[in-house]
């Protein structure tokens, strides 16, 4: 993986991209320390997917996953009433 400081990414963009297309993920840096990647969108898509569980992966998990079942509740918010005098 090419490593591209920031300032020539952003100076050679169409460079950039051509060499992520021809040779696969590019690595961006910034004062050294990496920041960022630019995939090509089949492969990002394919990553998306892996991480993603399936349906059967869920239901067959020995884990439970009740968190992605039903949305939070929220706290019930209460009038309060007045004694009547």
């Amino acid at each position: 993986m090419k490593t591209w400081p920031v300032q020539d990414a952003k100076a050679r963009f169409s460079e950039f991209l051509d060499a992520c297309l021809a040779d696969g993920p590019q690595m961006v840096t910034r004062r050294g320390n990496e920041e960022a990647v630019l995939v090509p969108v089949a492969e990002w898509r394919r990553l998306q997917a892996a991480a993603r569980p399936s349906l059967k992966q869920l239901l067959l998990s020995d884990e439970a996953r009740t968190e992605y079942l039903a949305p939070p509740r929220r706290a019930i918010r209460r009038r309060r009433v007045e004694p009547i005098r």
